[in-house]
C-alpha cells in the first residue's frame, strides 16, 4: 500500500489551499488543514489535478475518476446548496454488492413511542461512566457504538440520536457510512484519527468532529481504548447561530474550524464499507481503498473544531442571559426558528453578576437536555456525574442545582469567580421530545436516577416570615393572611377557607 497522506504542503496552484490557511500541528497532530466554516475549499494532493474551470472534463488527468456528492437537494437556496465534487482513482459505484448485517441489539433509529424497544421517563436519569470493552473481545468504533436516547427516525428526515463509542481497537480494511444523518463526535478519552474520503483528521479530547451523511470514514485509536459521545441528526446540518446583537464575531468563530486537505491511497485489496441506511446495517464490499481522492472541491466537507478557542459571552452587571449564549452549533428543525438542537458547552469563564443567584435558577424548559462531561468537576449536577458518565432531563422536568450548592450560592461574598476552570461540560439539547433506549435503561449497569433527596432542604422557608408578612400587609391596608377576602377587588391576595394564598 502507498499512501500519499504524509504531504505537509499543498499545491502553490489556483485551487490548492494556501499556507495562509493551512494550521500545523504538533506531535499529537500530525495534519495540516484549512480554516473556516462553510467555506467552498479546494485541495489536490497532486498538482494540476483539479479541473480548470469546469468540474467534469471529458478526461480527468491520470485518467481520475469524477464523483459529485450533494448534502441538499439540488435546489435549495445559495447559502444552503451542499455538495462536493471528487477525483478519485476508483469511483464508489466499483462495489460488489451490498448484504445486510445481523442487528445490533444496543443500537436504536426509530424513538417512536410506538417502538417496544424505546421508553419514557418523566424523572431526570443519569449514567455512570460507561465501560470500554476490556479482554480478547476486539470493539472498533462501528461496532462499539451504543444508542442512548433520541427522537424521531431518519426515514422522517428529522429527529436525532444520541450515541456512546465504546471501543478498544482500530478499524481495519472497514469503513463507516451514515446515510442517515450527520454525526458530531467528541472523544472523551483518547484521540481518534480519522481518515475520510476529503482528508484526515485528528480529533483529541476537547475538540468536535463533524463528518456528514454520506461521507464515508474509518477511524484508529493511537492512544487505545477510546470512549466518546456522538450526536446524530437526521434531515438537518449543523450551523453556526446567528449572533444577533453581538455583531460579527464571538461564540465560535468560522476562522477556528478546520477541514482536511486531500490525500490518497493506492491500496488495491479487499475492503469492507458498512452503510447505515434507515437504522440497518449493511456490509458493502469492494477491491479497492475508499480513500482513494486525489483532489476535491466543494463545502460538503467534514471538519472539527477546538472548544477552547469558544469566545464565551454572558452578563457583567445582574442575573443570567439565557443558556443559547453557549451554543457552538445548531441545526435546524422543520419549523421555523426551533432548533432541532443546539450543541453547548459550559468550561472555564469569569462570573461576575452583582447581587445574582449565579448558578443555573430552578427551571422546568420546553427543551430537552442531555449533558456530558469531557472532563472536569461540574458540582451540584447529580451524585455521579463523570466524565464519560451523562445525565438527561426530558422538557419540563423542573430541575437545578442541589440544595448544598443553592445554600452556597444565597449566601457567598459575590466577588468575580473564575468557574469551572480545567472543565468541559457539554449539552445537547433540542426542543424534541426523546425516548430513552433498551440498553441505556437496562444493560448498559450505568443508570441510577438523580436522587430526589438532593432537594430535601429546599424547604418553605417563606413560612418563617407569616409575622413579617401579616405586618407588612397591615401597612399596606391589606387584609391578613388569616382573612378571606369577601369585597371582590382587584389588588393584594388572599387566603382562602383552606388557608392557600390566593393572588388578585
Amino acid at each position: 500500500m502507498s499512501s500519499m497522506s504524509k504531504l505537509k504542503e499543498p499545491s502553490t496552484g489556483a485551487t490548492a489551499a494556501s499556507s495562509f490557511n493551512t494550521i500545523p500541528r504538533g506531535r499529537d497532530d500530525p495534519y495540516q488543514y484549512q480554516v473556516g466554516f462553510g467555506n467552498r475549499f479546494a485541495s489536490e494532493a497532486i498538482p494540476g489535478v483539479l479541473p480548470n474551470g469546469q468540474n467534469m472534463p471529458q478526461k480527468n488527468k491520470y485518467d481520475l475518476y469524477t464523483e459529485g456528492m450533494t448534502g441538499a437537494s439540488f435546489v435549495a437556496p445559495r447559502a444552503e446548496n451542499l455538495n462536493a465534487w471528487l477525483y478519485r482513482i476508483r469511483p464508489s459505484v466499483a462495489h460488489q454488492g451490498f448484504s445486510k448485517l445481523p442487528d445490533n441489539p444496543d443500537f436504536e433509529s426509530n424513538f417512536l413511542p410506538l417502538n417496544s424497544k424505546v421508553h419514557v421517563s418523566p424523572t431526570q436519569l443519569a449514567w455512570h461512566p460507561f465501560d470500554i470493552p476490556s479482554g480478547e473481545q476486539l470493539v472498533d468504533f462501528v461496532d462499539g457504538m451504543k444508542t442512548v436516547a433520541g427522537n424521531g427516525d431518519p426515514t422522517l428526515h428529522e429527529g436525532l440520536a444520541v450515541h456512546m463509542y465504546l471501543a478498544n481497537t482500530s478499524m481495519g480494511r472497514k469503513a463507516f457510512c451514515n446515510a442517515d444523518g450527520d454525526m458530531l463526535i467528541l472523544p472523551e478519552r483518547g484521540r481518534l484519527d480519522i481518515q475520510t474520503e476529503f482528508g484526515r483528521i485528528m480529533a483529541r479530547p476537547g475538540e468536535l468532529v463533524v463528518i456528514q451523511r454520506g461521507i464515508k470514514f474509518k477511524v484508529k485509536l493511537p492512544d487505545g481504548p477510546s470512549r466518546g459521545y456522538i450526536q446524530e441528526i437526521y434531515g438537518s446540518h449543523y450551523t453556526l447561530p446567528e449572533l444577533g446583537p453581538l455583531g460579527g464575531h464571538g461564540l465560535a468563530n468560522p476562522r477556528d474550524f478546520e477541514s482536511p486537505l486531500a490525500s490518497f491511497d493506492l491500496d488495491q485489496n479487499h475492503w469492507d464499507i458498512v452503510y447505515k441506511v434507515c437504522g440497518q446495517m449493511h456490509s458493502c464490499s469492494q477491491e479497492h481503498t475508499p480513500f482513494d481522492v486525489v483532489a476535491w472541491h466543494g463545502n460538503y466537507v467534514p471538519y472539527k473544531y477546538d472548544m477552547s478557542k469558544f469566545v464565551f459571552v454572558g452578563s457583567i452587571s445582574k442575573d443570567h442571559i439565557d443558556p443559547s449564549i453557549f451554543c457552538v452549533l445548531t441545526a435546524k428543525s422543520k419549523a421555523p426558528g426551533v432548533p432541532l438542537a443546539d450543541f453547548l458547552i459550559f468550561s472555564g469563564r469569569w462570573d461576575v453578576g452583582e447581587g445574582t443567584f449565579r448558578p443555573p435558577y430552578y427551571h422546568r424548559n420546553s427543551s430537552t437536555e442531555f449533558m456530558g462531561m469531557i472532563y472536569g468537576e461540574y458540582g451540584g449536577r447529580s451524585d455521579g456525574f463523570k466524565p464519560g458518565g451523562a445525565s438527561f432531563e426530558t422538557g419540563f422536568c423542573p430541575h437545578g442545582v442541589s440544595y448544598e450548592e443553592f445554600q452556597k450560592a444565597t449566601e457567598a461574598e459575590l466577588r468575580p469567580t473564575k468557574v469551572h476552570e480545567n472543565t468541559l461540560v457539554f449539552m445537547f439539547e433540542s426542543s424534541m421530545m426523546w425516548t430513552i433506549s433498551d440498553w441505556a435503561m437496562k444493560r448498559s449497569g450505568k443508570l441510577h436516577e438523580h436522587e430526589p433527596k438532593m432537594w430535601d432542604n429546599l424547604k418553605g422557608q417563606f413560612m418563617n416570615h407569616l409575622e413579617e408578612v401579616e405586618e407588612d400587609l397591615r401597612k399596606a391596608g391589606l387584609p391578613g393572611l388569616g382573612h378571606t377576602r369577601v369585597d371582590g377587588g382587584q389588588n393584594g391576595s388572599e387566603m382562602n377557607g383552606n388557608g392557600h394564598m390566593n393572588g388578585h
